[in-house]
């Protein structure tokens, strides 16, 4: 059966793959408007590359709009432990070794249909490897999950592509029991 993370997962992919016809020529490595912490700018320019060819710019904002690079940058300086920063950083730079392999320069370079042939190469490998535990995970897993988390935690990611409600609902404080009735619950 199909999970949640692996719906999202694909989709945000095939969203990028779909949209690289047009969008591809926005995706193309841009000068940095921050500086990054835990990053190398090059590493830091691969990221923004990355993260928008998974959410890519359409009706909504892309994720180098939402600030996603400085999100995945922030997440670690601060959060991620010694061991999961050298795994996404190794990924980083076996991404950049590969585009060499294959295409003779760094991943960032590259044309965006080549770009997406390698993201495809390994979100398969992720997903044959898929059922590992979160400290075992292929990178690309942990970069599209912080991609993902980093767009739909944003403020565009939010309030534009998700329907953004502050409040869900009225609020009735102090109602009487009997007026609610039983409570519900889900399975």
């Amino acid at each position: 059966m199909l999970s949640r993370r692996d719906a999202i997962r694909g989709l945000t992919l095939t969203i990028g793959v779909a949209a690289t016809g047009w969008a591809g020529r926005a995706v193309a490595a841009q000068t940095l408007t921050w500086t990054p912490t835990a990053l190398a700018p090059d590493q830091a320019r691969l990221v923004d590359v990355v993260a928008e060819l998974i959410i890519p710019a359409t009706d909504t904002p892309g994720a180098r709009e939402a600030g996603v690079p400085q999100f995945i940058d922030r997440a670690l300086a601060d959060y991620y432990n010694k061991a999961q920063k050298e795994r996404l950083l190794g990924g980083l730079a076996r991404m950049d070794a590969d585009a060499r392999a294959a295409h003779g320069d760094v991943f960032v370079a590259l044309t965006p249909q080549q770009q997406v042939e390698l993201l495809t190469g390994y979100d398969r490998e992720a997903t044959a490897v898929r059922g590992q535990t979160p400290d075992d995970a292929h990178f690309f897993l942990v970069l599209e999950n912080l991609v993902t988390v980093g767009y739909f935690t944003s403020e565009p990611g939010a309030t534009v592509a998700l329907r953004y409600d502050p409040i869900p609902g009225a609020y009735h404080g102090c109602v009487p029991l009997s007026e609610l009735g039983r409570a519900w619950a889900t399975r």
